[in-house]
This record gives C-alpha cells, structure tokens and sequence, in this order.
C-alpha cells in the first residue's frame, strides 16, 4: 500500500538504493520519485500469507524460489523497484547487477488489493511487470470478499483473464504446474460487514 510521494523530489535509482538499504520502511522508487509503502491490514497480511505458505510448501526441492513482501524487484523497463506481495522466481536467481538485495527474473507475482492500490496494481504496475520478460503470471486477490483475478501470457502481448468468487474453485497456477484452492487463500479471513 502506497502514501504520497515525497516532496516531488526526482532521485536518481542509486540515492534511493542508499537511502532505501538505511530505511525502516520500505518505499517504491518509480521513475525517480520515492513512494512510502504503509504497513497491511490484517487480512491483506494473512491472505499474502496463505499465499506464501501454500506456495513454499508445494514448491519445495523444486526449480524454484518464493518471496514474500520484503524482496526487492527491480524493472528497469519501467524505471521502477518495488516490493511485490508475493514472488515465485525460477532458480537460478537473477540479481539486479553490481546487488546482491535486488530480483529481476519473477515468473509469477501476486498481489493483494486494497482500496488505495488497486486501480495502481491493475493498470500501471500491471504495465510494468509485464516489461519483464521472465513474467508469466500475475494473481490480484482481493482481501474485502472472495474475488480473484488471474492473468496468463498466452503469446507476446497476449494474456488470458479469469476471474473467481467460488472458494470451492481450484485456481491452475500454469507457469508452476500447481493447482490451489481459493478457498486456501481466505483462511482464516474475517470480511468487514459494510
């Protein structure tokens, strides 16, 4: 979740890559402005979780590495580093040049929406993750109701949309040869009565 860009301050990538290594929180750098990233709410926080979980668990001894929340991304064809909720990436990992903090290689990404990101997470970040030529996926979750939105490259500017709102589904994560159940994803999750 992102707050106001600081200042409008243009930074280059290596001032915010300094200023970013001595944060205590973590900021998105797009095209020269540094954005504060605010902390989740409880059911952003689990539903990334189960993500995470079901996705380590089902992963392990296989060709592939997981992240949650804290790894860095950087896309350089969007002039953006970012903190996706989730990551799965294939081994061997890349690393941004001269970094030893920094992927550039996901082959799936999922992140979990809220209100004050996700017009951001379905559009412009959308637009630049799929600048990166390793990127097959991409899952939306939302955390207010049980609605997810799953996108799959098909062909070079093709991908393919589903969208799920029965937790009885079984979700193909294709890139990974895995199947999940929506159901999983919302364990444990309590829905606001608005």
């Amino acid at each position: 979740m992102i707050m106001q860009a600081e200042a409008n301050k243009i930074y280059t990538p290596e001032e915010y890559l300094e200023r970013e290594v001595e944060s205590a929180i973590r900021h998105e750098y797009r095209s020269g402005e540094i954005i504060p990233m605010t902390g989740g709410t409880p059911n952003h926080n689990d539903i990334a979780g189960n993500l995470y979980i079901l996705l380590k668990s089902s992963l392990k001894g296989k060709a592939y590495r997981t992240f949650y929340a804290d790894q860095r991304l950087w896309i350089p064809g969007a002039n953006l580093y970012t903190y996706p909720d989730v990551m799965v990436l294939s081994k061997p990992l890349e690393l941004q040049a001269g970094r030893q903090d920094t992927v550039i290689n996901p082959c799936l990404i999922a992140e979990v929406l809220s209100r004050s990101t996700q017009n951001y997470d379905r559009s412009e970040k959308f637009v630049a993750y799929r600048t990166i030529s390793t990127f097959q996926e991409y899952l939306l979750i939302d955390q207010y109701r049980i609605y997810v939105e799953h996108y799959v490259k098909t062909a070079d500017h093709q991908w393919l949309f589903s969208e799920h709102d029965d937790p009885k589904i079984t979700l193909t994560l294709n890139t990974i040869n895995l199947q999940i159940q929506i159901s999983n994803l919302y364990e444990n999750i309590d829905f606001p009565n608005e």
